[in-house]
């Protein structure tokens, strides 16, 4: 069934154009992918498909009663309910429903209905109708649907009483998506959803929308995330719109053999051209064989005439160098303690980087790696331990908010303010390797993209020449194409590399290392992403007795213990649960009982059973609420 479809959409800014003849289909089921260089249209596109913005032409069509959802780049929720009242609002009509029940238990349970002939069996006939239709739509588990989805965007019940007022950006960003995927619409527009997601969430969120029982349409540059969850990809490229079947590795493959084909069909089209207007040019004006010529043009006339198939957008090109080459022990790190305001967030934290090293810090998001790396460039006081570098190591360091960027200067400026000897031809040679050329350089900071703002930081970065780059989230705000350069220039880069990043794909390139960062400290492990996962799933299947040794890891300091109790522990978390499910079926069919009862004409006549009854159906209802929840936290565990 096809749920939207968007037929010769165009939109423009002001003369230049955006979007031309843009044709979108979305049916049930689908997961699409919409892909496309940073400023080729996606956003806007999305915003269009929404209603957040209108087209110049065009339709858009979309199915009786399909619903859409949309959360932009920017989507922060900013009110002053508390976390979990504002989860309650999404369930504002079953909440409705549950009070109209409790007003209908009133009246049945007050005596002077049964004075009204008829009167009783009438509201019980309503009560049991609005029940089972409040049970269909999940009344008696929104709260615990609620528990569940803040868990996953790792909300926890301690949290559910703060005011979304208080909370940072990123949290604002993980709730609005939590509210987004508690309304479940027919098609689930995200823009950018993993932004600000550690790792443990964006695996829960790949987990669930992999099961989300309508369409989505997702913006990502997370490629991790779009092999794992597409079927479809939308690619924009020079304001056209093309539909790839398959996920983004699929779609890199047959757009490679699309532009092949058509680059052998447009070369054959131009040797018959060629071949044509010879014949013409030497035949025209010859008596004899004008006729023919004459014929040969009116064919070349008709001739459907192909466009160049384009080969490849223009990417930023930039590699780093270095000034001078450091010592073999570049930082050496001895039980550091970091935090802020004298408060410790992490520690103390051991280890050591060494020339070359291409080192990804991962952790939960609140865990304390971007104070790390404020804490090892500077930025940031130590609390207790030892920081030191090695003999000639010069540090650069790339900041995921661009902080350092001043918002009122050029990009021009920008750049050169940092490097003032540099001739101003090679700082505007760089900005354009960076994609900024002519009049772009004069533009304000202010006015730039994400995308572009990074762009200047990494420029800035590289004219430095350090040999030791800190990297927080340097794929942040780059498109696809963008990440692919960054992953080149860093594998060719002569130094070393310690960098933060979720973007598993990057981390699979670039890394030759991965330090874990949780609240026990610091754990290494030698490979890239893929290696640690895999490193991790082995150490999750040991036998207990193997669990049990030491496993020296980072230079024979750390080691992995494995508890016996873990695996005693799942038992009875097992057992727990069948009991559970046991009692949760006991009362489901307990409560179904006592609503059958209740219209029985025995009970019409006795109030003080009718009200027995509605008493004990609400303590049943609330003990099946409170297992369902115990019920979902033990399955999350």
């Amino acid at each position: 069934m096809i749920l939207l479809q968007a037929a010769d959409i165009n939109k423009s800014f002001g003369v230049t154009a955006v979007l031309s003849n843009i044709n979108v289909t979305i049916q049930s089921g689908e997961r699409v992918g919409l892909v496309g260089v940073n400023g080729a249209g996606k956003t806007t596109l999305l915003k269009i498909l929404t209603g957040q913005m209108l087209q110049d032409s065009g339709e858009i069509r979309t199915a009786k009663d399909v619903t859409i959802g949309y959360l932009s780049q920017d989507s922060s929720l900013d009110t002053d309910q508390t976390i979990f009242n504002e989860m309650l609002t999404v369930f504002a009509d079953l909440i409705q429903q549950e009070k109209e029940l409790r007003k209908l238990e009133e009246k049945m349970g007050h005596p002077s209905i049964h004075q009204q002939p008829g009167q009783y069996e009438r509201l019980m006939e309503a009560y049991s109708t609005q029940s089972d239709d409040f049970k269909g739509k999940g009344g008696y588990q929104y709260e615990s649907t609620i528990r569940s989805v803040l868990h996953g965007m790792r909300f926890y019940p301690i949290d559910y009483d703060t005011p979304i007022s208080s909370l940072s950006g990123g949290q604002k960003t993980r709730l609005a998506l939590a509210r987004l995927l508690l309304m479940q619409p027919n098609i689930l527009v995200l823009d950018e959803p993993t932004n600000y997601l550690d790792m443990e969430t964006l695996g829960w969120l790949e987990r669930f929308l992999s099961n989300y029982p309508g369409a989505l349409l997702v913006v990502s540059h997370d490629r991790f995330f779009l092999d794992s969850l597409v079927n479809v990809i939308y690619e924009i490229e020079r304001h056209q719109i093309t539909r790839y079947t398959g996920n983004y590795t699929q779609f890199l493959e047959q757009k490679a053999e699309r532009i092949a084909k058509l680059m052998k069909q447009y070369e054959r089209q131009q040797a018959e051209v060629s071949k044509l207007e010879d014949f013409i040019q030497r035949n025209i004006a010859r008596a004899s064989t004008t006729r023919r010529a004459q014929s040969r043009k009116k064919q070349l006339d008709k001739m459907d005439m192909m466009d160049r198939p384009i080969q490849e957008n223009r990417r930023a090109t930039f590699q780093f160098q270095i000034n001078k080459t450091s010592g073999n022990q570049v930082a050496m790190v001895d039980d550091l303690v970091i935090g802020y305001d004298h408060k410790p967030l992490a520690g103390p934290l051991s280890f050591y980087l060494t020339k070359g090293e291409r080192i990804a810090l991962i952790g939960p998001n609140g865990q304390g790696k971007t104070t790390l790396l404020k804490t090892l460039t500077g930025k940031l006081p130590h609390l207790s331990g030892s920081l030191r570098l090695g003999s000639n190591v010069e540090m650069g360091f790339y900041n995921q908010e661009q902080e350092d960027l001043h918002p009122q200067r050029t990009v021009l400026d920008e750049v050169w303010d940092a490097f003032p000897t540099l001739p101003e031809k090679e700082i505007r040679t760089v900005l354009g390797n960076f994609l900024f050329s002519g009049d772009d350089v004069q533009k304000k900071i202010s006015s730039l993209s994400g995308g572009e703002r990074a762009r200047v930081a990494l420029a800035r970065l590289l004219f430095g020449k350090a040999n030791l780059l800190i990297l927080d989230e340097p794929t942040n705000h780059l498109d696809l194409f963008s990440k692919e350069v960054l992953e080149e220039a860093l594998l060719e880069y002569p130094g070393t590399i310690l960098f933060v990043s979720h973007d598993r794909y990057f981390m699979n390139k670039v890394a030759t290392g991965i330090l874990e960062l949780t609240s026990d400290g610091l754990t290494s492990y030698p490979g890239n992403y893929d290696y640690y996962v895999e490193k991790k799933m082995q150490l999750e299947e040991m036998a207990p007795a193997v669990q049990e040794e030491r496993i020296e890891i980072n230079q024979g300091k750390e080691k992995f213990l494995q508890d016996k109790e873990t695996k005693k522990r799942e038992r009875q978390k097992q057992r727990k649960l069948e009991e559970l499910e046991g009692r949760i079926e006991q009362l489901e069919h307990e409560i179904e009982d006592i609503e059958q009862q209740l219209c029985s004409p025995d009970v019409f006549a006795d109030v003080e059973k009718a009200r027995q009854f509605h008493e004990e159906m609400e303590s049943k209802r609330h003990e099946l609420e409170e297992s369902l929840e115990e019920w979902t936290l033990l399955q999350e565990e």
